[in-house]
């Protein structure tokens, strides 16, 4: 008899359910959410276990490691395909989810998803990390204008090597003002500077990876893209075809089609949100700063033209992650011409 398990993951304990190839319910617990606790559960032999469901999520990652290294059939699931699925029951809580996950692996209905290995999670951890600390600087100095804007002071056009030498210049004559913006600088300073370390690592990293450099040959990708992309894609044998990877990073339009009705829509935004933010950045970058000419770049001003720069811009990034996946696959450089271009391309 073949066995099939569910697991409804939360933050302290995971809901498990396991069925027989019938459909039977057999036992129903729940379990600390430790790797340790949940295989002391799934290894009984009385269990023959086909397949074991793991829904995605912030736990998905430790808790499908610690259980394939002990030999369990486990499977991570796609979120948006498992919530479609479970979205059937009236009542939605842990118990019928993992009953409803436990199901999905017995009838074999469920999207598997990648989970990438330690080595790309530790990098996403620390780009991750990265842009936190960006977004907290930033989020001080607009508050920092904003609250001197009441009282007259503008701050202008400065750059952040000059910002806190402006504010101080505009109280100087203020000091109950300077009092309170003082706090604020302090804090701003502190998350530049460890902003500026984490940034040097990325830099580091970067420049000692073969791939990464490959791909920076590419005109508007620099380190922090590309140590994003080798960690988003994790193994580029993930994807068969390059072009596979525009629709995984929801860079490809959502067609809509009923009967005689068939609408092309704007872009799923399925995937990874910060990767697909950087590859929109890196493709303003190469229509704007860019100033070297090459056939990427007539591609996507001739796009503009005739559809307009914001449906350039997203075009041209799903075409960079499609130009990246194929320079990782085949270890070549950028060509800037197309008489370059290999003869399959």
């Amino acid at each position: 008899m073949k066995y099939y398990s569910g697991l409804d993951v939360s933050v302290k304990e995971t809901a498990v359910c396991i069925v027989d190839e019938t459909g039977k319910l057999c036992r129903e617990m729940k379990v600390v959410s430790h790797p340790d606790d949940l295989i002391a559960v799934l290894q009984d032999p009385a269990w023959n276990f086909e397949r074991i469901g793991l829904e995605a999520g912030p736990l998905s990652q430790w808790l499908y490691e610690g259980l394939a290294k002990a030999g369990l059939p486990v499977i991570c699931i796609e979120t948006r395909h498992a919530k479609a699925f479970l979205k059937a029951q009236p009542n939605k809580t842990d118990r019928n989810d993992a009953r409803g996950i436990a199901q999905m692996m017995r009838v074999n209905l469920y999207r598997p998803v990648h989970v990438k290995t330690l080595t790309s999670q530790k990098r996403r951890a620390l780009l991750t990390a990265r842009q936190l600390l960006q977004e907290k600087a930033i989020a001080i100095e607009n508050d920092i204008r904003g609250l001197l804007r009441n009282f007259g002071l503008k701050v202008g056009l400065v750059g952040k090597v000059k910002f806190e030498e402006r504010i101080d210049e505009l109280v100087e004559d203020r000091p109950d003002v300077r009092e309170i913006m003082q706090p604020l600088l302090i804090a701003r300073k502190l998350l530049r500077e460890e902003l500026t370390k984490l940034h040097k690592k990325v830099l580091d990293l970067a420049r000692d990876d073969e791939i990464c450099r490959l791909l920076m040959t590419i005109p508007g990708v620099g380190p922090v893209v590309a140590l994003a992309y080798t960690a988003t894609i994790d193994i580029s044998e993930r994807f068969a075809h390059s072009k596979a990877v525009g629709p995984a990073l929801g860079l490809t339009p959502i067609l809509k089609e009923s009967g005689e009705s068939k609408r092309v829509g704007r872009i799923s935004c399925c995937g990874d949100g910060m990767m697909r933010g950087l590859l929109y950045e890196a493709a303003q970058v190469l229509l704007t700063n860019v100033k070297k000419w090459s056939w990427l770049k007539a591609w996507a001003m001739n796009i503009a033209k005739r559809r307009g720069r914001q449906k350039a811009v997203v075009a041209l990034a799903r075409r960079l992650a499609v130009i990246m996946h194929r320079i990782w696959r085949d270890g070549t450089e950028f060509c800037w011409t197309k008489e370059s271009l290999p003869a399959a391309a």
